[in-house]
């Protein structure tokens, strides 16, 4: 389950999403009476999700097909009918998720072909376009008397290195931020009191992200700054005084507590690990969903209690070794997870991060234990592109699109079989999505490292992948690249697995969702053709269920899969 998320006005009032029943949907819990039920019952899943401060409302995204693709739906807090929050929006993919304010104004942003835009909908009024654009733009957050709505955008810099701007409900700038090329300007969020205009903000003035918060009326900014290593991320108490701070440091994840009035920085306690969410409560505790790579996720609070627990735990795992390795472009850290049986040199899977812009971590992984269970070592490699280490650690993988990621993975694979922990005939790339494109690329670039590929929902074609996709990805690799494939051919041509299918020597295995719009039909059959084309052995395994990591069942089919091929050739 995922950490509850509590009304701002009525604190016992939360929304949490759960895959008990099989799928991820959206739970209501009233913690005064200790009572739950399921709000949603979508077949693919649901992924986003609001309470608003006032707590009468939930509010979910509807998407029937698991391809991203819908509308805003409510649902009174107690149960009742659903209705479409904006009747006359055009169903399109959601820019980010909806934010709400006391008053009852919603605002959100759609991704439409060639378009974005962000509405507005108050109380008893028709739906209003409060902005639209050609590049992306997305709502960060509304105020909580609604009167201002921050806004993130790409008419300065671009989707990975953002402006930000502040507007009223008419639509008029009150206040605008952005710091330069390569340096972003993300809105986290208000203050969580009525008629308090602060904009909590994360910036890169120093080479990673860091907070600040800002009056955008003034242009007031106080920045907030550790000496601690990593990346920080920050949320509001309730009462606007403090900020709570969220450290990633090497996969691992620390609080601290920060008073604005002194400038006062605390420690918070925690178990050594990762937590993938946290907020702070009325009364200054706070609540966390912690999990390691040996120990399943909980729901902690620093008050000593537990808060809650949606089901039986899964079985524990190993702990992980972290390990650093010099590469062609710097220090590469890396989590090695050994199986209990056998002895080394293991066969291995090299597992990848299924996004560009995140990092693994020491946290709780299905997938990961399930690799172990069966007698593989699993490697996480924080190759360059992944967040955590830097604003220039992220943005080194513009270098060489892929390959540069690539040459990390070697880097580490090599260090490895020199430590004679893993076994040089016997190892594998596996990812999904991101990692599933990495994985190709790799078997065509790399083929005397890799023994098999193991690619779910991957790019294989960037040049036909970019013609299908919706506007919103499309915008996320004219940004990777510097430009569309009419102005950089040559980047995408040289970036494509497509290109190096020749090269190809062992078996490749490739999962799609025929739902999953951008990702599957024709760039993938252009793949399959050219493996055709040079003999070369493939398996491909379809499905219906979309974004698969919402169902269980389509998870575990996919894993049952995806070890079968592994026992075969590796």
């Amino acid at each position: 389950m995922t950490l509850p998320v509590w009304a701002r006005q009525a604190p016992n009032r939360a929304i949490y999403r759960s895959n008990a029943t099989g799928t991820w949907q959206v739970h209501a819990w009233d913690r005064g009476t200790g009572t739950t039920r399921q709000v949603t019952d979508q077949p693919v899943g649901t992924a986003k999700a609001a309470i608003d401060p006032t707590g009468q409302w939930i509010y979910w995204f509807r998407c029937t097909e698991g391809d991203d693709f819908g509308v805003w739906m409510r649902q009174p807090f107690r149960g009742g009918p659903d209705e479409v929050v904006a009747p006359g929006v055009e169903p399109g993919q959601p820019g980010c998720t909806i934010f709400l304010s006391a008053t009852g104004a919603a605002v959100f942003s759609m991704a439409y072909p060639g378009a974005f835009t962000t509405y507005l909908v108050r109380p008893g009024e028709e739906p209003r376009v409060l902005s639209q654009s050609a590049g992306p733009s997305w709502v960060t957050g509304i105020s909580m008397d609604g009167s201002f709505i921050a806004v993130n955008h790409t008419e300065s810099g671009d989707m990975h290195h953002p402006a930000l701007k502040v507007v009223r409900q008419c639509g008029e700038v009150v206040g605008e931020l952005f710091d330069g090329p390569g340096k972003g300007t993300t809105g986290l969020g208000f203050a969580p009191v009525p008629g308090d205009r602060r904009l909590l903000v994360l910036h890169e003035r120093r080479n990673r992200r860091e907070p600040l918060v800002w009056d955008p009326v003034t242009d007031e900014q106080r920045e907030i700054w550790l000496k601690d290593t990593g990346e920080l991320e920050a949320e509001w108490y309730p009462d606007g005084r403090a900020l709570l701070l969220v450290r990633h440091d090497r996969g691992r994840t620390h609080l601290h507590r920060y008073d604005l009035a002194g400038g006062g920085l605390t420690s918070i306690d925690t178990p050594h690990g990762v937590i993938e969410a946290a907020c702070p409560r009325p009364g200054g505790h706070v609540e966390y969903s912690w999990s390691s790579s040996s120990r399943p996720p909980v729901i902690r609070s620093t008050s000593g209690q537990a808060v809650m627990q949606s089901g039986p735990s899964a079985p524990a795992s190993v702990p992980v070794e972290d390990i650093d390795v010099e590469g062609e472009g710097g220090r590469i850290h890396a989590m090695v997870s050994l199986p209990e049986n056998g002895a080394p040199p293991y066969p291995a899977i090299f597992l990848l991060n299924r996004t560009l812009w995140s990092h693994d971590s020491d946290s709780f992984s299905p997938e990961t234990a399930a690799w172990i269970d069966n007698g593989y070592a699993v490697v996480r490699v924080n190759y360059r592109g992944s967040t955590g280490y830097g604003s220039a650690w992220r943005d080194a993988v513009h270098e060489s699109i892929g390959h540069t990621q690539l040459a990390d993975l070697a880097a580490v694979r090599a260090h490895l079989v020199a430590r004679d922990m893993i076994d040089p005939r016997r190892t594998a790339l596996v990812g999904q999505a991101w990692g599933g494109y990495l994985t190709l690329l790799g078997m065509g670039v790399q083929p005397e490292l890799w023994a098999a590929g193991i690619a779910t929902m991957p790019l294989a074609c960037l040049l036909t992948a970019y013609e299908d996709m919706p506007e919103g990805r499309r915008a996320h690799y004219r940004a990777l690249f510097g430009g569309p494939p009419s102005e950089h051919p040559e980047r995408y041509e040289a970036s494509s697995p497509l290109t190096y299918v020749e090269q190809v020597q062992h078996p490749v295995m490739i999962l799609a969702a025929r739902a999953e719009a951008g990702l599957s039909s024709r760039q993938l059959e252009k793949y399959l053709a050219k493996l055709d084309e040079h003999g070369r052995e493939y398996r491909l395994h379809t499905y219906e269920a979309g974004r698969a990591s919402l169902v269980v069942g389509e998870r575990i089919a996919q894993m049952a899969a995806r070890l079968e091929f592994a026992r075969k050739h590796v």
